[in-house]
């Protein structure tokens, strides 16, 4: 008997219909790949694990203890486990928490989740964050809840917070500025929430919109105000000192440490050169904030700290406080160390510093404690001095200040 053939024509329509099947497939594959993939970078933009993934602890499942001027708050669990992280969780339930602050069960989020910013990710955005997540691990991890004090450790009165200082509006870009720029801004009052630390708060830990990153307070740090004030600010700061900056953690006017530290090793480090870029330019066209002038401490203080300073400090930070640069920074013109709270030059002094390590910079240079070593008396009046020499102009320091048993 003779093999039945098929016609030509058909035999092209069968591999045709299983080229397209096959593409499909893989096109398929590719969107669902490429939506995990740009959750994984929201999420580096958000600077997510710095809070949701614990020391030592699996990735994104909770369990660090946040501080807060008003107690500590506990990171939840971000994987798909169903019982104590997300997978049981909608799509509509993980938007609602990521962009309004409302949890599963109804209950208002403490805004240490930064949900007054994310507020500015699109649906798109939440369903990419969402795929993220949900391919991430499950990681089962029972969490205690949040140590705060009254009246905040009542959720309802939350609701009044959101009142106050929440107003969940999209993003939308202005048509008066380019790409790079709306880019910048999306990055800087959006996912970054770069205002939560840079913003000062009101009495119950609001942003003082009206004095948007002029500078604030964070665990006992400055975060320096990122306006156009060339003391206090990035007013003497190029674009490209500000890429370097976000980029490495290091040039020759500053290094990031304390908090800042692991927002550029988790966060800016990892974002594209674009990114960093447009971040750049966005803040560089901030304007600065008027500032009333310091008076200069007294003389005899002055010159107190000048001798402490130069038997202590100058062999790293040079006679003149121009340091040595990406390895000690420069103090003369330091927006941290003029800044009116002296909260980060004491700290430092007191407890010294780690700088981060980042792969653009792979030295993290670090600085002795001194709280052995000088008495408070002696620690304000150094303080006072690098903060009012070279050039520098901020208040005197008191040795009531400085925080010696923290």
């Amino acid at each position: 008997m003779r093999r039945a053939r098929w016609p030509k024509a058909m035999i092209g329509q069968h591999l045709t219909r299983v080229v397209v099947l096959a593409g499909l497939l893989v096109v398929g594959a590719a969107r669902a790949e490429t939506a995990a993939e740009r959750g994984a970078y929201l999420a580096v933009l958000g600077d997510c694990a710095a809070c949701h993934t614990a020391p030592g602890g699996a990735a994104m499942a909770g369990g660090r203890r946040i501080p807060t001027p008003f107690g500590a708050v506990i990171a939840p669990n971000l994987t798909p486990d169903p019982a104590t992280g997300i997978g049981a969780w909608s799509e509509a339930e993980f938007a609602r928490a990521v962009r309004d602050g409302i949890g599963r069960g109804g209950e208002y989020l403490y805004p240490a989740h930064p949900y007054p910013y994310f507020a500015a990710f699109s649906d798109a955005d939440v369903a990419a964050l969402a795929a993220y997540f949900r391919g991430l691990p499950p990681v089962h991890q029972d969490l205690r809840g949040a140590d705060l004090a009254f009246p905040l450790d009542f959720r309802p009165f939350l609701g009044l917070w959101n009142l106050l200082y929440f107003r969940p509006t999209p993003w939308r870009p202005d048509p008066g500025h380019d790409a790079p720029w709306n880019r910048g801004a999306f990055l800087v009052e959006g996912p970054g929430h770069c205002g939560a630390c840079h913003t000062p708060k009101t009495a119950l830990g609001g942003d003082v919109l009206a004095r948007a990153l002029q500078g604030g307070v964070v665990a006992g740090w400055v975060a320096p105000a990122l306006d156009g004030d060339r003391r206090t600010g990035l007013g003497g700061w190029s674009a490209d000192d500000i890429t370097r900056f976000l980029a490495s953690g290091a040039t020759s006017r500053q290094l990031a440490s304390g908090p800042m530290a692991e927002v550029v090793r988790l966060s800016t480090s990892r974002m594209t050169e674009a990114d960093r870029a447009a971040i750049a330019d966005y803040l560089k066209s901030l304007p600065a904030a008027p500032t009333a002038p310091s008076p200069r401490p007294d003389e005899a203080i002055m010159a107190r700290g000048k001798g402490l300073y130069r038997d202590r400090c100058a062999p790293c930070h040079g006679a003149e406080g121009l340091g040595q640069a990406r390895l000690f920074p420069r103090l003369a013109g330091s927006a941290v160390v003029q800044a009116r709270r002296p909260d980060t030059v004491l700290g430092v002094i007191v407890h010294g510093a780690q700088a981060v390590a980042t792969p653009d910079a792979p030295t993290g240079p670090a600085m002795p404690a001194f709280a052995g070593l000088l008495r408070p008396e002696e620690i304000a009046a150094v303080a006072s001095y690098i903060r009012n020499s070279w050039g520098n102009r901020a208040p005197g320091v008191d040795a009531s200040a400085v925080p010696m048993h923290q």
